[in-house]
């Protein structure tokens, strides 16, 4: 039985191309079922594996109070790897499609209220510096988009197109999008690209925004920054890139914007990904009407 997990391990790197990341996921996964069912069943081959030992798996993984997302994420990974025995016609068919998955609760984007953006933005003072201006421009760009911190890191100055105010981006599935900008965000960005070309010395960096020497950021990095600014102003537990997406589209939203519009706009492949703004919608709604009806 090992051997078909090396084998799926070597499918998932070389067939697949899933970064080392989730194929160390799917591994530990996989061998965390055949860990239990080993223990748990007299029967020591895959195929002999039904949809009840895999409920009795999942049942364990819940009553050890591991969250239902991470639940999830191990049943989609064994379902992964029972197809895969399907495919070299080790099994039949897929026991983990009969398995059902633990309904995740949902929760609201967490997002920054509009007044602490504008705090964040006209109140608090930047170095007039590189790394000030960068700054400023990264934290701008994010909320006057709402684009994804991997977005931002490989946004380049040739897909910068200031005359016609706007930024084309490379979302998820190498999906391309057109973003408008606010005059305001094109005068941050003409600031900065001098800044940029005076720091460079040579030629200006292919990205946007890059370290003082010219390399690009790092995820980390880009975040340490959003989560060190919003700490001024926000006491939101998430000070994230993320956040700053979220804060993006339920502005928008609360300020009239229609959902298909903000879906362009975040690049989200459905309209179901964009509606979860609306609740966030809906209770700023009910907290108006709380607030203001003289019988509520």
């Amino acid at each position: 039985m090992q051997n078909q997990i090396a084998s799926f391990v070597q499918y998932l790197q070389f067939e697949k191309r899933y970064s080392v990341h989730t194929v160390e996921a799917y591994q530990r996964d996989v061998i965390g079922f055949y860990t239990f069912y080993s223990d748990y069943s007299e029967e020591k081959s895959w195929s002999a594996v039904t949809h009840k030992d895999i409920r009795a798996w999942l049942s364990g993984l819940m009553d050890d109070s591991l969250e239902a997302r991470s639940v999830n994420r191990k049943l989609s990974a064994l379902k992964s790897f029972f197809k895969y025995l399907t495919k070299i016609e080790i099994v039949k068919q897929n026991p983990a499609i009969l398995a059902s998955a633990p309904k995740i609760r949902k929760l609201l984007p967490k997002f920054v209220e509009s007044q602490q953006m504008d705090n964040l933005l006209d109140q608090i003072e930047f170095d007039d510096s590189f790394i000030g201006k960068r700054d400023k421009l990264i934290l701008s760009l994010f909320y006057h988009t709402g684009i994804r911190r991997a977005e931002l890191i490989n946004l380049t100055w040739a897909n910068v197109d200031l005359s016609a105010l706007r930024i084309k981006v490379l979302g998820k599935r190498n999906k391309e999008r057109i973003i408008p900008l606010q005059k305001e965000l094109v005068n941050l960005l003409i600031d900065f690209r001098h800044e940029s070309e005076n720091v460079a010395n040579e030629s200006l960096p292919k990205q946007v925004f890059v370290t003082e020497k010219g390399k690009p950021m790092n995820p980390k990095t880009v975040y340490q920054i959003v989560h060190q600014y919003l700490s001024l102003v926000s006491t939101i537990e998430q000070r994230s890139p993320h956040v700053l997406r979220h804060s993006f589209a339920t502005h928008m939203l609360n300020n009239g914007a229609d959902l298909n519009a903000i879906k362009e706009l975040l690049g989200h492949a459905n309209l179901a990904a964009t509606q979860v703004y609306t609740h966030n919608s809906f209770e700023n709604l009910k907290k108006s009407y709380l607030s203001a009806h003289p019988r509520a």
